[in-house]
């Protein structure tokens, strides 16, 4: 059984007004990391690259949301 509409809407930002922040916040991860990624086409990239930005994204924002539920 497939459900293409779980796959599909795992990459929408759910408030319209953080996807800014949120393209801002990939691009300065993917520097930190090394990536070279882009606005554009990344399609050169690899899948470890790739996924090295958003799992490192995804670390950054629950070390900030820790430190924010332990009045820090």
């Amino acid at each position: 059984m497939s459900n293409t509409s779980t796959s599909n809407s795992s990459n929408r930002v759910v408030v319209p007004e953080a996807k800014e922040a949120m393209d801002k916040f990939k691009m300065e991860v993917a520097t930190e990391l090394g990536v070279p990624l882009t606005n554009g086409y990344n399609g050169n990239l690899t899948s470890y690259q790739n996924g090295s930005v958003g799992g490192y994204m995804v670390k950054k924002m629950i070390e900030a949301q820790e430190k924010q539920m332990a009045g820090k």
